[in-house]
């Protein structure tokens, strides 16, 4: 398809969960619901089209033993848009993926910078390992190289109690939320534990990573504090491969894995019925493979969310909340085409019919 061509896209077009169209078109990368005068080259594709997907946490330009090259992140940004993710927040990487924005092919990443962990207190090569009285000058510096994100690490397994346990003082964390909200920037944390939680939210942290540790006394507050999760179930799911490989130096840290792991659909749900928002995140990019956001989304109507909130919080809800648009007038042409209608079944996702990037069909 020509850069002056127009996309026709006809079928059933999901500007909202309820508000459905019956075509839109694509003009100079742009989406419009006006017919064109004198179109000439026009493509049509024909299906059930929906916001290009969101992965909410994804790791661009990292694997399991830290940054990659260039080709390898080329690799994992075209895996995630095979699978219709066009929005990426990058929930921290130590590669410099600046470059993919030159790249009008590739999904747009909203990066978060670079992880900040408590020194030996996380995966090797990954995180700025720092100590508590670094903390805000570390935060305001990722504040200034994100885009509008920071990524603490919440809590690790600490090796001398041989469990989970927090990386930061109360206070510490308080000054650094505060400064990244002066420069503008949000802030998230990985957390795998229920004790790192309460300090974070009542220091006025934006959104908690994974949140495995949610527990009922814990979920009236992310609620009332309007602080977001993004579960990464199918992170979740490695956890009893893990205990098991810690069950003879650290058997106190993998029965609270396995614990974790076994209430981690109630866990979910409970955040949902509470009003908490739910957005969808697959933790591609340390261990695991990219493109999984349709697994991600099953997972959550696993664990109870009902369908369309659940692809609302890859599509609709995830682009509003991340500050992007969806198939609105004018918004950039972003947008993924399916053969049946994903709202009866979430599925459907696991086999995009057409892919649309920046106005170009993706063949």
């Amino acid at each position: 398809m020509s850069d002056h061509a127009v996309l026709h896209v006809r079928g059933r077009v999901l500007a909202g969960p309820e508000d459905v169209r019956d075509e839109l078109w694509v003009v100079g990368g742009r989406i419009s619901y006006d017919r064109p005068a004198g179109a000439g080259d026009v493509r049509t594709v024909e299906g059930w089209a929906l916001p290009g997907l969101v992965d909410a946490h994804c790791h661009v330009g990292l694997d399991a033993h830290g940054p990659v090259d260039a080709d390898t992140a080329e690799k994992q940004a075209l895996t995630d848009r095979e699978a219709g993710t066009l929005l990426i927040r990058d929930a921290g990487s130590p590669s410099d993926t600046r470059w993919t924005d030159d790249r009008d092919d590739l999904p747009k990443i909203i990066r978060a910078g670079r992880h900040i962990a408590r020194t030996r207190r996380y995966i090797r090569n990954y995180a700025h390992e720092i100590e508590p009285d670094q903390l805000v000058a570390y935060v305001a510096q990722e504040a200034r190289r994100g885009d509008g994100w920071v990524k603490l690490v919440g809590d690790w397994i600490d090796r001398d109690l041989g469990d989970l346990s927090p990386c930061w003082p109360r206070e510490a964390v308080q000054a650094a939320i505060a400064e990244a909200h002066r420069l503008g920037a949000r802030v998230t944390a990985h957390c795998f534990a229920e004790s790192s939680l309460r300090d974070l939210v009542e220091a006025g942290i934006d959104c908690v990573e994974h949140a495995t540790g949610l527990t009922e006394d814990l979920i009236p507050l992310f609620a009332e504090r309007g602080v977001a999760i993004v579960p990464t179930l199918v992170n979740i799911a490695t956890f009893p491969r893990l205990a098991a490989g810690g069950d003879d130096k650290f058997p106190r840290w993998s029965a609270h894995m396995r614990r974790l792991h076994k209430r981690r659909y109630d866990t979910v749900r409970g955040a949902y019925d509470a009003g908490i928002p739910v957005y969808v995140g697959t933790d591609a990019g340390g261990s695991l493979a990219h493109g999984l956001v349709a697994a991600e989304v099953a997972e959550l109507v696993t664990a109870g969310i009902p369908p369309v909130d659940a692809l609302a919080a890859t599509s609709w809800s995830a682009r509003a909340w991340l500050g992007r648009p969806g198939l609105e007038e004018g918004a950039p042409a972003d947008l993924v085409v399916y053969e049946a209608d994903p709202r009866a079944d979430v599925r459907v996702l696991a086999a995009p019919r057409r892919v649309v990037l920046n106005g170009r069909v993706v063949d």
